[in-house]
């Protein structure tokens, strides 16, 4: 018999680590409402969620690899908002962003879920950041309770 392995989304004895860009803070506001709304549906207890704000996406991995290598949490949830401009800056803080957290992710084996949201225009932004239409926090809320559940059974 074939022996499947896939995570669930209960969040009770687990700790998350939120990690939340103040730049363009309209729409990160509502990625970290849907994200503790998730969290705390499924189980996860206040006291055991940490929100830790910095100043933009740019800034997001270095705190994801102090948190990650606290031993201190199951999982982080990665949330920020890298809207297009007129320049190159767009590409270069997306992939910097992304990479960043990927290296963290594989070199300390937490997992790392990515919340950064990369649109063309505002407008888009805030519709994926809203709870009540695509909720890209909530999403990445999920993402993160699957990978603590199902990392949790790889000991």
């Amino acid at each position: 018999m074939v022996r499947i392995r896939e995570g669930g989304l209960q969040g009770k004895h687990h700790r998350f680590g939120i990690i939340v860009s103040k730049f363009n803070g309209e729409v990160t506001e509502r990625l970290l409402k849907g994200a503790l709304a998730v969290l705390k549906k499924h189980g996860v207890r206040e006291e055991d969620i940490e929100v830790v704000r910095v100043p933009g996406a740019f800034e997001i991995p270095l705190t994801a690899k102090r948190l990650a290598r606290s031993g201190t949490f199951h999982a982080l949830i990665c949330l920020g908002a890298v809207i297009r401009g007129e320049t190159l800056h767009f590409e270069l803080i997306s992939r910097a962003a992304s990479q960043g957290l990927l290296q963290v992710m594989l070199e300390t084996g937490i997992p790392i879920s990515f919340g950064v949201l990369t649109t063309e225009t505002v407008r888009q932004a805030m519709h994926r950041a809203d709870p009540k239409r695509y909720d890209r926090g909530g999403d990445a809320a999920r993402t993160a309770l699957e990978m603590a559940g199902l990392l949790k059974d790889f000991k």
